[in-house]
């Protein structure tokens, strides 16, 4: 049975009461931290967290606060480990030993946890957070030792690895509806997110590719040299990956649009809008192909679709 992800919270809990257990949590579920709120009973943090057979996934979401981890707690809790920080809601700075950056939402950071840092949220923060032991990390990156963290843009869809990593996390510690995630699929995005260029990972270009996809379907000028280049493979190994799912880069990209216009006609703002627009939107440069591609997929035509839609929504509620 997978194990569920579990919930910490301090909403509810009396006001002086906050930080300190938010900090005797942290540190028996994820890195031993000192708190700083302005006022400890505005303290509002939320933690979801899964531990697998090596590494620990979590969501944390909270209010505005400072937390450290400074030289007299990474020896007093060493963690042997690296964490990599998905920032969603938030900016934040981090200073670590003689730099400082400013992160916003859409960047991920990884650093060194034994390494003393201090982190900000001064409009809140919520955050997926990856924790690799070293060791490991050493063993699927070749990176032993981080000396200052590393700063990735994930959410342009520019960098599918890292887009394709978060959505893993962000599935795994879903509290309502978590997803089964495979701790190797994830050892692999951290080693082509961490080491670019190996051939031999599979499950994360495959991952990647789909989140690529996902992102830039509608963009009429989308090619496989400019999925490869993104994802970090050559065309003929992006060919290779879609053709073990049984298809191709125009197969996928097709389905994706034709899925997201049959979602889009069934809605209201579709009803002013005509079929060629409909296909614009979703990406087809030719109405008449989007029709034809329709009703192969779909045995209906798009104007059917939509003018179901519009009786159902006329109907009187039952």
């Amino acid at each position: 049975m997978p194990a569920r992800p579990r919930v910490f919270t301090t909403v509810g809990l009396p006001d002086r009461q906050r930080v300190p257990l938010w900090e005797r949590h942290n540190e028996a579920a994820l890195i031993g931290l000192r708190c700083r709120s302005l006022r400890t009973e505005m303290l509002e943090a939320t933690e979801i967290n899964l531990q697998l057979d090596r590494v620990h996934l979590a969501r944390v979401r909270g209010t505005s606060h400072v937390v450290e981890r400074n030289e007299e707690l990474v020896r007093a809790s060493p963690t042997e480990s690296v964490f990599l920080s998905f920032s969603l809601v938030g900016e934040t700075f981090l200073y670590h030993e003689d730099a400082v950056w400013s992160l916003r939402p859409g960047q991920l950071v990884i650093c060194d946890a034994d390494r003393p840092f201090m982190r900000g949220f001064s409009q809140g923060l919520e955050e997926l957070v990856l924790k690799i032991p070293r060791e490991l990390l050493g063993s699927v990156t070749d990176i032993s030792k981080l000396d200052r963290p590393i700063v990735w843009d994930f959410s342009n869809g520019e960098q599918p690895i890292a887009h394709a990593l978060a959505r893993c996390v962000g599935a795994a510690v879903d509290v309502h509806e978590p997803q089964p995630v495979a701790e190797e699929a994830i050892l692999e995005l951290v080693a082509a997110l961490c080491a670019p260029g190996r051939d031999d990972l599979h499950t994360a270009h495959l991952k990647a590719v789909h989140t690529y996809l996902d992102v830039h379907y509608r963009d009429s000028a989308l090619s496989a040299q400019r999925v490869a280049a993104a994802v970090g493979v050559s065309t003929r190994h992006l060919s290779r990956l879609l053709s073990e799912e049984g298809t191709t880069l125009p197969e996928s990209v097709l389905t994706r649009r034709l899925d997201a216009a049959r979602a889009l006609l069934k809605k209201p703002e579709a009803t002013s809008m005509t079929i060629a627009e409909v296909a614009h939107r979703c990406g087809f440069g030719s109405a008449a192909h989007f029709s034809n591609a329709f009703t192969t997929r779909f045995g209906e035509r798009a104007s059917d679709v939509r003018r179901r839609a519009v009786a159902a929504r006329s109907l009187p509620p039952a």
